[in-house]
């Protein structure tokens, strides 16, 4: 039809450079998301994240973090809204254990989706010496011999803030810290008889 030969005469071919610039941007395009993905495969197979949504809630958090920041940025230094809004971020972040300090905005910059994953119950187990490998972290806290403060945590994804790292224990009847007690000769004769106290249960 003579809408169609219009048509075909308005698309003329591309030239040499324009193909060769646009394989450049689309070779680009598919590097920067292979790049992206070998980094959560990863991340995933060091932090052992079972559920691929974890990585995504983690970099979504991270990035309205970053945008946080550079929103903040835009306003004068001695703003009182930057001032406010940074130091409760910064509070708020180093609380939670993904920062390690608390001096500028820089540290919430070059936040990461690994600066979550090491706060996971699974992992912190494996930093305080609980388990050697993070398989066995997670069996240990799926099958519920793990506590936080007094609740029992069923989930290996359970976010360990800073004021609770020091109260992360086995319950009192795991049979994991029985073995422990045992090789270290600390069980007395009444645990061994079962007179335990009970625990509240938290997933």
């Amino acid at each position: 039809t003579n809408h169609t030969k219009r048509e075909n005469a308005r698309m003329r071919q591309l030239k040499h450079h324009e193909k060769k610039l646009l394989r450049k941007v689309d070779s680009y395009g598919a590097s920067t998301r292979s790049s992206k993905q070998q980094r959560e495969i990863e991340v995933m197979r060091k932090y052992y994240l079972q559920d691929r949504d974890d990585y995504s809630k983690y970099n979504k958090v991270c990035g309205l973090v970053t945008k946080l920041v550079s929103q903040l940025k835009e306003l004068p230094q001695r703003d009182p809204v930057r001032i406010r809004v940074t130091e409760q971020l910064l509070e708020k972040l180093f609380n939670m254990g993904v920062i390690t300090s608390t001096t500028n905005l820089t540290v919430c910059e070059k936040l990461a989706v690994s600066a979550f994953c090491r706060r996971r119950l699974a992992v912190m187990l494996q930093k305080l010496k609980m388990a050697e490998q993070l398989a066995e972290a997670v069996s240990f806290v799926e099958q519920g011999h793990i506590r936080v403060g007094p609740h029992v945590v069923t989930e290996p994804a359970f976010h360990v803030t800073r004021t609770m790292e020091d109260f992360v224990t086995w319950t009192r009847n795991s049979k994991i810290r029985e073995k422990i007690m045992r090789y270290n000769d600390q069980l007395d004769d009444y645990e061994l008889d079962g007179a335990r106290p009970a625990e509240k249960k938290r997933k």
